[in-house]
């Protein structure tokens, strides 16, 4: 066979004489079951235009194995264990360095309809995108599918959100744009804020550029990309509420203004570039100022201390039941906690004889009473 030529295009193999009849024929040339070609399909690709060997197997090992797969449940018994087998035998035959094909399977749910029924072709209740991109573009559709649900759950198609995101997505643009002083007369900032207002949004917008960076990386990890995105959404309202405490003119006053809105908006931005790709990438370029493509820059960094809050809302319950909410130090002792607990609830416990007073840390205090 010359390059790029199958048994099935090979004339001088596929045409015959028909053995019964004398007749002119083809032979039949597929003959190999479905999952052969699906069980090391992905070896290939590692080494597509070799035309002496399946692959080079310096080529292979280079790339291999998979870090993650992505399929339907369906895929499990037939074609990755199949892989698994011809993945094995390959390293046997010394071809392969590796056990197994794929590090990570990550199943994900079905589509359902209006009805409950699953989407697919065979019954014809499958929807575009097409029409959603147009009017929505590809990034709000790219995220609100990825926020309606997690991958390995079952989704419920409903487009009423679509709308929404697209809203929260052009307010993210907007920002980015405020806080690197590009917003001009789309400012969000609305004059009348004290400093001790400015001052607390400005402390909350810090831990929340901390927090949310790690929170989006562990639910990265976890593959709980509706979790991410609903804590960036989170990062986004301090960003909003420090905007519109904190003026363009006192950012450009002070050094250390500027350098935490830059700062954010460069952090929000590569948070959302898995999620939106193409929008990120244009404010990378045209509000950040910054060469090259986002999706090859580092991921942000976080401190975990910085993160934390300094005060804490515990729930005081009496034999189960809430009485009251108390504000404390993050770092207060349980003694100290115990004692604010108790001096809130204590016209409730008048008289009672206190049994026990468990303190849950960040969660609640419990008081046992009769």
């Amino acid at each position: 066979l010359s390059a790029g030529e199958t048994l099935a295009t090979h004339e001088g193999f596929a045409k015959c004489t028909c053995p019964k009849c004398g007749g002119e024929a083809r032979r039949e040339t597929d003959t190999m079951d479905t999952f052969t070609c699906s069980s090391w399909y992905y070896l290939r690709y590692t080494d597509p235009h070799n035309t002496e060997l399946p692959f080079d197997s310096a080529k292979t090992n280079r790339w291999m194995p998979v870090d993650q797969y992505i399929g339907g449940i369906e895929h499990a018994i037939l074609h990755l264990l199949y892989s698994r087998f011809f993945t094995k035998v390959l390293r046997d035959l010394g071809m392969l360095d590796f056990d197994e094909p794929f590090k990570n399977l990550l199943c994900q749910g079905m589509v359902l309809d209006e009805h409950g029924d699953v989407m697919s072709k065979s019954k014809g209740n499958v929807i575009s995108p097409e029409e959603m991109i147009a009017g929505y573009g590809c990034d709000a559709v790219r995220a609100y599918i990825l926020f309606m649900a997690p991958p390995d759950k079952e989704l419920q198609w409903n487009e009423d959100g679509l709308a929404g995101m697209h809203k929260f997505l052009n307010r993210v643009w907007r920002m980015v744009y405020d806080l690197v002083g590009k917003a001009d007369e789309d400012t969000l900032y609305q004059p009348g804020a004290s400093e001790a207002e400015a001052a607390a949004a400005r402390k909350v917008l810090l831990r929340e550029r901390h927090r949310v960076v790690g929170k989006v990386v562990d639910d990265f990890d976890r593959n709980n990309f509706n979790t991410a995105i609903a804590a960036i959404m989170e990062l986004v309202n301090a960003i909003g509420d420090y905007l519109r405490k904190v003026g363009p003119e006192q950012r450009a006053a002070s050094a250390d203004e500027q350098a935490l809105a830059t700062e954010v908006a460069n952090v929000l931005v590569r948070l959302l570039a898995p999620i939106c790709p193409h929008m990120t990438d244009e404010l990378w370029h045209d509000a950040l100022g910054c060469e090259g493509s986002i999706h090859t820059q580092e991921w942000p960094e976080f401190d975990p201390e910085k993160a934390k809050d300094d005060e804490v809302e515990l729930a005081v319950q009496i034999n189960g039941k809430v009485k009251a909410r108390i504000t404390v130090a993050a770092d207060a002792d349980q003694e100290a906690v115990k004692a604010v607990a108790l001096e809130a609830v204590q016209d409730a416990v008048a008289g009672k004889d206190l049994k026990k007073v468990v303190v849950v840390p960040g969660r609640l205090v419990n008081i046992v009473a009769k």
